[in-house]
């Protein structure tokens, strides 16, 4: 499942008429958006049945992508509405259409070079998190690790990288609504059910327009 359904609001003018996950990435004629080099990972990991959970101009997803088999795959589209419900609530109504078995989230506004074939299985627990370095925008991190269980506390902590692995059933005490995937997360941690590992490879959150355009900048000296 890929998280497409925010408003992006840190982007400012260039999120007022499209989705933050299809922002494009440069401005060439072989740019490409956020969410299409996402997908095109997931397809080269084997993984082509792919949720994306969307709300605002929700069609421009039709446009861009349609139903994924220029792409390789296989998409299928949870529809929220004008409002959207977050992260955790994103994902429970998504539920249905993850066929009730073990399932990837990747945040759709991140850029991650981490191998998403290591992530095709169960997770042990409940939930399975990929971490990485803080970056300057978070210093103070999310969770600690220590020896591949995820920590609420601890001497060093690292930033959630919006890449995971689920079961369905860390969402059984969920119920239809609005609500953030971190207490979920916290109440799991607590009850040692949830796994995790350090990345530390290319990752960024592309929150703002700075950011953007810095990952463009990169992307173009590697081709």
């Amino acid at each position: 499942m890929i998280l497409a359904a925010g408003h992006g609001n840190r982007m400012g003018n260039l999120t007022r008429k499209t989705p933050k996950p299809l922002l494009r990435v440069g401005t060439g004629p072989d740019s490409k958006s956020l969410i299409e080099y996402h997908i095109e990972r997931l397809v080269a990991a084997g993984i082509k049945d792919i949720v994306i959970n969307r709300a605002q101009h929700a069609d421009q997803f039709d446009a861009v992508l349609g139903s994924g088999e220029n792409l390789g795959a296989n998409i299928v589209y949870s529809d929220e509405g004008e409002k959207p419900l977050e992260t955790g609530g994103g994902i429970y109504k998504a539920l249905p259409l993850l066929n009730h078995a073990s399932f990837m989230v990747i945040n759709g506004d991140i850029w991650c070079d981490y191998p998403l074939e290591k992530l095709l299985h169960d997770p042990e627990g409940l939930a399975h998190l990929v971490l990485v370095p803080n970056p300057p925008h978070h210093p103070e991190g999310d969770f600690a690790l220590e020896h591949g269980r995820i920590r609420l506390g601890g001497s060093e902590k690292y930033t959630f990288s919006g890449l995971a692995v689920y079961r369905p059933e860390l969402f059984d005490e969920c119920q239809n609504g609005s609500y953030s995937l971190a207490p979920i997360l916290r109440h799991a941690i607590s009850r040692d059910l949830v796994a995790g590992e350090l990345y530390r490879g290319e990752w960024r959150d592309i929150g703002t327009p700075e950011r953007l355009a810095e990952l463009a900048k990169i992307l173009n000296n590697q081709t």
